[in-house]
């Protein structure tokens, strides 16, 4: 697993460019505030309940929460499961609101 930064992913997405974004998030936290990630609970990830992702296994994923310490395990439990490319969002949600509301 590697880190990615909210500025590094925050210019690809002004740049168009098509990100493959996890919100390992509950529900209601991604109801309350979301960067259009596909919505994937940690537990889900943890349950290793992941065959809807497994187009992505060779694709770059990056996935976040709330301060990036739920994605770090789930980026690490995915890496486990065979994806290749994952990364996790450092500072997750607070981060990205604190530097761009």
């Amino acid at each position: 697993m590697t880190n990615i930064s909210v500025d590094e992913v925050k210019e690809r997405m002004n740049a168009g460019e098509k990100l493959h974004l996890l919100d390992v998030r509950q529900p209601e936290e991604t109801a309350e505030f979301n960067i259009g990630g596909i919505a994937f609970p940690l537990g889900k990830i943890q349950n290793m309940q992941t065959e809807e992702l497994d187009d992505l296994k060779d694709e770059e994923v990056i996935c976040y929460c709330r301060s990036g310490n739920r994605s770090g395990q789930a980026a690490l439990i995915l890496e486990q499961l065979g994806f290749s490319n994952v990364k996790n969002l450092t500072g997750g949600m607070l981060k990205w609101r604190e530097k761009f509301g």
